[in-house]
């Protein structure tokens, strides 16, 4: 029997790897995108042009309950996308300046570290 060259069976990955707190970040943030009524109160406050939208404008424009609004309100503000401001009895909300960047860079340094 004669013996055979070794080869490599794999070729190394390219880029640096994210990183772990980077991939919690990551995960925390899709987690908080990862609803059909989230988006969509992204999408009202991104065709806001920056201007801060009242609380009270959400739920007829979702078509869901006032409750379910606020809960949703609060996981896209504890994940830092948006920014909340009490003008009397309202709350009103805008994009946190660079959120939804942070979230392209972090898929950017993913893409850059995957292998082609």
């Amino acid at each position: 029997m004669r013996d055979l060259p070794l080869v490599e069976c794999c070729a190394p990955l390219a880029g640096a790897a994210l990183s772990t707190d980077d991939a919690a970040e990551l995960e925390r943030l899709l987690k908080a995108l990862a609803d059909r009524h989230r988006l969509r109160i992204l999408n009202i406050l991104m065709r806001a042009d920056g201007d801060p939208v009242c609380v009270c404008e959400f739920q007829p424009a979702l078509g869901i309950s006032q409750p379910t609004v606020s809960h949703h309100l609060k996981q896209l503000t504890e994940a830092g996308l948006l920014e909340r401001e009490k003008r009397g009895p309202y709350a009103y909300y805008a994009l946190a300046p660079g959120a939804l960047d942070r979230v392209g860079s972090l898929l950017s340094e993913t893409a850059a570290a995957a292998p082609r």
